[in-house]
């Protein structure tokens, strides 16, 4: 798979799961990339489902990084 390619893979992945309702809960970043946990919550604040990604590819990670930095703004 080309670089290209594997970056617009994962962001696919990203944009599936914010697309569904989920949101960036946690990120834990070592030596091999970064994994992304995205929660969906009910009403109630209560957790229905947890998805973590392994996301490897650097413009990945400063994509959800950017869609962090526009969740929080919300939450504000």
């Amino acid at each position: 798979m080309s670089d290209y390619q594997q970056y617009i893979a994962e962001k696919d992945k990203i944009d599936f799961f914010i697309n569904k309702g989920f949101r960036i809960k946690d990120v834990e970043e070592n030596l091999e990339g970064s994994f992304l946990v995205l929660e969906m919550k009910d009403g109630h604040k209560d957790i229905l489902h947890e998805e973590t990604l392994h996301i490897k590819h650097a413009d990945s990670r400063k994509y959800f990084a950017s869609l962090l930095i526009k969740q929080q703004r919300q939450e504000s």
